[in-house]
């Protein structure tokens, strides 16, 4: 079985409606950790301070042929116009992998027995 790591990087205010996305595409699990962003223009708030909001950085370990799905799901949720997106998602190979949860396993080769 082949993995993709799935990279997300977005708005925090989205971030509990990408997680729900990734989740109802077939994610099971996924680790969430904090960031800071500077996009290509700086806005301008009060007295002429700057703020870049707060960004989630989400990971998720995926089977490959499920991947792609979670990543147009999440893609939907940051860019449901196709205009300006609010936030980065990708997916990358992932070479060797251990220390997963074989239930995990288990629930991607459901998920494939059943896509068949």
């Amino acid at each position: 079985m082949k993995f993709s790591l799935l990279v997300a990087i977005v708005p925090e205010e989205l971030e509990q409606e990408c997680i729900d996305a990734a989740t109802e595409a077939g994610a099971v699990g996924m680790t969430l950790m904090s960031g800071r962003g500077i996009g290509g223009e700086r806005k301008k708030t009060f007295f002429g301070l700057t703020f870049e909001g707060s960004q989630s950085i989400i990971l998720l370990t995926l089977e490959k042929g499920l991947s792609l799905k979670v990543l147009k799901a999440v893609r939907q949720v940051l860019n449901p116009t196709g205009e300006d997106s609010k936030g980065l998602v990708m997916t990358l190979p992932v070479e060797h992998l251990g220390g997963i949860d074989m239930a995990q396993v288990k629930r991607f080769e459901e998920r494939l027995r059943q896509d068949i």
